[in-house]
């Protein structure tokens, strides 16, 4: 059985768009980029649209309902505190969300300045219940657990200061922070 194609919707008004963004943002928060994309798809096509879009922004900005600094501030915050990520992971998610690069390391200047990276990364090892390497296997071990440190957004020297406590042989070279972001 082949699935059918959705329908193209009928373009919304600049009314209905408008009420379309507020009940998107009552939803869940976004930048100013994930909105726009989502209202492309509700908006007329081309120069019209574009403008529609524009001036509804400009609107819920006028009413706070959105911006950019906010979002960045509170997206940062939360992936610290709830998910326990790293620096580099929320920079990238930022960067993937559209938010411009200035407001992206001064929000990171501002939420990870005064924390301490080694305490983060046992806080997300007991987090995602992370079990320390043993037996036969450890090395390999180490290096999954290396691996998947790093995808957090942790940086070489808090990943290892971590394994030396734990008194794992791990190969240095694995991790390499010159592929990281610039912070």
């Amino acid at each position: 059985m082949a699935f059918a194609r959705p329908k193209k919707k009928e373009p919304l008004g600049e009314d209905a768009l408008f009420d379309y963004a507020v009940g998107t943002l009552a939803r869940k928060m976004r930048s100013v980029r994930d909105l726009k994309r989502l209202m492309r798809t509700r908006a007329e096509e081309g120069e019209a649209g574009e403008r529609a879009m524009d001036r509804i922004v400009v609107r819920l900005k006028e009413l706070k309902y959105l911006s950019d600094t906010r979002f960045a501030a509170d997206y940062a915050r939360l992936r610290k505190e709830n998910e326990k990520f790293g620096r580099r992971r929320v920079q990238q998610g930022l960067v993937q969300k559209g938010i411009h690069k200035d407001l992206v390391a001064s929000t990171l200047a501002k939420t990870y300045d005064d924390v301490d990276e080694v305490a983060l990364v046992r806080e997300y090892i007991a987090r995602k219940r992370i079990r320390q390497p043993e037996g036969e296997d450890a090395k390999k071990q180490a290096a999954r657990v290396t691996g998947r440190l790093v995808r957090a957004g942790f940086s070489a020297g808090a990943i290892f200061k971590v394994l030396r406590e734990w008194n794992v042989e791990v190969e240095e070279e694995a991790i390499d922070d010159d592929n990281a972001p610039d912070e």
